[in-house]
């Protein structure tokens, strides 16, 4: 199976369960079509850099996982029809990274002053 990190943003005015609600139904997409979700990080409600229709800020996750190119397929055509899933974008990796990617790791350190 191939490795690749998957980004979704979705709606601003999603609430944190229904945030929950669609990242669940995108994972198990990926596990009843015989991949694997190896990690799932929520990278929270940040502001783009130009609007999407009439957002301005979009709840961002990434799913880092093991998949068939069917799978992926399949993942992308469902959030092309979600209302929910405003952009999205699935990346090729050689391996899983399983650690923090750098955006989680700056959300830790906390908001930097300026």
């Amino acid at each position: 199976m191939r490795h690749y990190e998957h980004v979704f943003l979705m709606r601003q005015d999603l609430g944190p369960a229904q945030a929950d609600a669609v990242i669940d139904e995108m994972k198990q997409i990926v596990e009843n079509n015989g991949g694997k979700v190896a990690k799932v990080e929520k990278w929270g409600l940040r502001p783009l850099a130009y609007k999407i229709g009439k957002n301005r800020k979009a709840h961002y996750v990434c799913f880092k996982m093991e998949a068939p190119a069917e799978v992926v397929d399949e993942l992308e055509r469902v959030e092309r029809i979600s209302d929910d899933v405003i952009r999205f974008l699935t990346v090729k990796v050689d391996e899983l990274d399983l650690d923090d990617s750098p955006i989680m790791r700056e959300r830790e350190r906390g908001p930097r002053r300026r």
